[in-house]
Parts: structure tokens; sequence; C-alpha cells
């Protein structure tokens, strides 16, 4: 059987940059498909975050021009290993070198480039892809470029092309104006194809000209299909259901591992929590809030936004200050609900502590030393923090929606099996119910508590796993 090659496209990927989730599955997803068979290599903007310590191990290849609309602008191409994975960054200081990954002016320029040039570098190199993987609405237009521009072009005619949506909701709408002058798509079949609600639609071109449509979750595949999550597509997304599939992501289990994080107080696994206790006495003492471990400690690591269920954290927090509970929040977003966060915080510090900041090494803490985990998203393409509050032994309390559907078990329908709690309908009323399940379990079954923190602690949502899915994928494709 001939090796298969696979070229994996993204705008970010750890250790390099890292803006969400996307982040985290272009860095760690590609190693674990790399095998005898498969030789996946990634392909990056050489974007002027990445920090100077990996920007000194690439080595410069070549340069050549790419052709955008009616321009024919520079490409630097350089490599390096990263992870036994040959990692490929495209240069153009006029495009990469910003203040910002994302949120320029000319956005839309910028990935339209990448994507085009993502197409060139193929020309130019001794790897020729089976498949090019691409990966939300910045690299949404490799398959559209690949069908208009490269059609009958000597080896590019056998290339078959994947699309991951991480998230529905950015999808890349602009002017159309772009059509002719940016694109060069004007007279094309893509033309049309790519208007949606009177503005071209990157991630609309990606999804009909790809031969496979993934999503980051099998719930989210077919929540996008209905008009409450279907952001405007739903239609299209019932006519390609024939191509449309949900593989739910992993997450990094060396790096995620309570046994051996150098950020946490104390090591413990499933076989011997007590250490755990340590871990909660710390994060106590850290936050200012009462140091008792008897009392349960409700935790959030999350943007603070509408789409995270803020609203209903924010409805219920006076509440859970009267509760025999404890609340820790870390994160950063709406101002709105920084400011309120804080303000309740302030009224009773003892038992509710916000930190409006992005720290991994503190949301670690928050993982290891909380009791649950809430996380009541009123969308979720997928989430890996519930997924890491399970591996840490902590609860999680999620929405049923998306990825936290599908990865978290709830004790009203598993009982002594469930990893975690979870309500069905984003209002307040639901979440405190659950909350309110939890503590139950909490101060009543100690036993039946250690049981579902084993039950998670034992799930395995490792990138190997998903990477299987993968691979079943690409040979679907390719034979």
């Amino acid at each position: 059987m001939a090796k298969k090659s696979i070229l994996f496209t993204a705008f970010e990927a750890t250790p390099f940059i890292k803006t969400g989730g996307l982040g985290d599955v272009a860095g760690s997803l590609p190693a674990s498909i790399k095998s005898k068979d498969i030789d996946i290599r990634v392909i990056l903007p050489k974007l002027g975050q990445i920090p100077e310590k990996y920007v000194k191990e690439m080595k410069y290849v070549k340069n050549y021009g790419v052709p955008l609309g009616w321009r024919m602008e520079y490409c630097g191409l350089f490599e390096m290993e990263y992870n036994g994975v040959t990692i490929y960054f495209l240069d153009n200081e006029r495009y990469f070198m910003r203040d910002q990954v994302y949120g320029e002016g000319d956005d839309a320029e910028r990935v339209a480039f990448f994507s085009k040039a993502i197409l060139e570098t193929i020309g130019q190199i001794k790897f020729k892809p089976d498949i090019i993987h691409c990966n939300d609405w910045h690299t949404a237009l490799v398959p559209v470029f690949l069908h208009e521009h490269y059609n009958g072009v000597f080896g590019y005619d056998n290339i078959k092309t994947v699309f991951t949506i991480h998230n529905l909701k950015f999808q890349g709408a602009y002017d159309p104006f772009i059509i002719g002058d940016i694109l060069g798509l004007n007279g094309t079949p893509a033309e049309p194809q790519l208007m949606h609600n009177g503005a071209v639609n990157f991630l609309k071109g990606g999804v009909i000209y790809s031969d496979m449509v993934t999503t980051v979750s099998p719930t989210y595949a077919e929540n996008i299909c209905t008009p409450e999550y279907g952001e405007g597509l739903e239609d299209l997304f019932n006519s390609i259901r024939y191509k449309l599939r949900g593989i739910i992501n992993g997450i990094d289990y060396d790096d995620l591992n309570p046994a051996t994080d150098p950020n946490i107080a104390a090591h413990y696994d499933v076989k011997n929590l007590s250490n755990k206790e340590l871990c909660k006495l710390e994060l106590q003492k850290e936050l200012g809030l009462d140091v008792n471990l008897d009392v349960p400690i409700f935790a959030i690591v999350s943007r603070l936004t509408d789409q995270k269920g803020m609203d209903m954290v924010a409805q219920l927090l006076p509440e859970f200050a009267d509760m025999d509970m404890q609340v820790a929040i870390l994160g950063t977003g709406d101002k709105h609900y920084e400011g309120y966060f804080q303000y309740i915080g302030s009224l009773c510090p003892s038992k509710i502590a916000v930190r409006i900041a992005f720290s991994e090494s503190l949301s670690r803490k928050f993982y290891s030393g909380a009791d649950v985990f809430m996380m009541p998203s009123v969308f979720e393409p997928c989430g890996l923090a519930q997924m890491m509050s399970m591996r840490y032994g902590t609860l999680p309390l999620v929405r049923e929606t998306g990825g936290l559907k599908d990865t978290v078990d709830g004790y009203w329908g598993y009982g002594d099996q469930a990893t975690g709690f979870d309500f069905l309908y984003a209002n307040a009323y639901e979440m405190k119910n659950a909350v309110y399940q939890a503590l139950d379990i909490w101060y009543n079954d100690k036993g039946l508590w250690n049981q579902l923190q084993i039950n998670g602690m034992t799930r395995d949502f490792s990138w190997p796993k998903s990477a299987n899915e993968y691979i079943a994928m690409y040979d679907e494709l390719i034979g």
C-alpha cells in the first residue's frame, strides 16, 4: 500500500501561534496522525508573533511569486521539524508581520494570499499531497482555488480536500468587490456560489468545494443543520450531509497530566486522589477563599461571553454566594461580565474569587484544585476544558450541546456511570438544578462522588483516538 501524503493547513498552531482551540488542534493532531503509512506535513503563515526561538530554528528554502487577483506577491518558504513533523512557514512581511493575528482591516486579502500561496508552494516542493486538510475560514479558499485555478494543471488534478469547521460563528464574510480584485474568481462558477446575504463568504466556499467537511464533534455536525446553530447556512449543510461528519477533538495527555504537571501544588493520579486535596487547599489560599476542604469549589475557566453561557452565571452568582459552595472564575471577555463578576466577588471574597486574566499556569491550578468545572455554553463546537477537567478529576457541569454532549455523561442519564452533570436548556433555572444535583452528591454520597471522578479520569480523550477517525476518513477519500 502506497504511503499517503497529507498537507495540513491552518493559520495557527501551538507552540508557534495560538489564539484558540484551532491552535491546539493544529499543534497536536498531525503528530498523532503521522505514521509509517502516512506522511503528514503542516503549512502555516510565518506570523510576526512566532517566538524568536522557533524562528531561529527555521531553514530558508526558496522564494517565488504568488498570483493574487491582478497582483504578483512575494512568498518566502521556510521549514523546520517539530515533534517529528515537517512544518512549512510561508513568509510575506506585508501580510504577516502585523500587531495582531486576526482583526486587521485587510484580513480578506491576507488569508486569500495564504490560501493561494499554499497551492503555489505545492508546485515548489517535492512533497505532493494526496489530501489537503484545511481548517476554518482562513484556509477555506484552498479548495475553491484548487478547482477554479489549478484544474488541469499537472500535479494538482488528483488532490482531494478536507475542510474542518472549528467554529461556524466565524465565516469570513466580505465585500463582493474582492471576488475579482483579490480572489480572481470573477466569471467562474465560484462567483455566485461564494455569495451569501450580499457578501462573499469564504467558509461557504470551503464547504461547497471540499470533498469532505468535518466539524469537531458529532453532535455539532447535527447542530449546524438546524436554524438554531446553522448561522444562516443550515440549508447548505443539509444539502451536503453526504459528506459531513463530526470527529471529536482530543487533548494532550502527556502535557495535561496531574501526575507530572509542574503547575500544580501536588501530583496525583486515578489510583490515588488524596493529593488532589492539597491542590484544593493551595487554590483556596491563592484566591483568598475560605480554606476548607469540606466546601466544594465550582470553577470556570472561559472566555466571558454570551456564547459561553455567562449570562446564566451572572444571574446565578448572587445566589451561589448564599449557598454552601465556593466559586472561582478565571478568564477575560466582555467588559460588562468582567466588571459584574468582580463586583459580586468583592462583596463576598471568601466565597467568590474572580481573576480577569488569561493564565495557562493558573488554569491548571483551577483544573486540579476545583471540585466542579462549570461550562454552561449556549453552543460549543467541541470544547476542550471539560475534557481537561475530567483528566484532573474535577467533575464537569455542562449544557447538553455540541461536543459537551458528546464528551460528558451527565448524572441524570447515566447514574453511577456518569462523568459529570448536565442540563438541557440554556436557562439559569436548569443550570441551578444541575448545581443542586452536584451539591447533593457532594454532601451526601462521597463514595459516588469518587466513582464519578474515576469514571472521568479513565475516559480516553487522547489525540490518537481522534487521529484514527481522521485516518479512516482519509482512507475513504483516497483508498
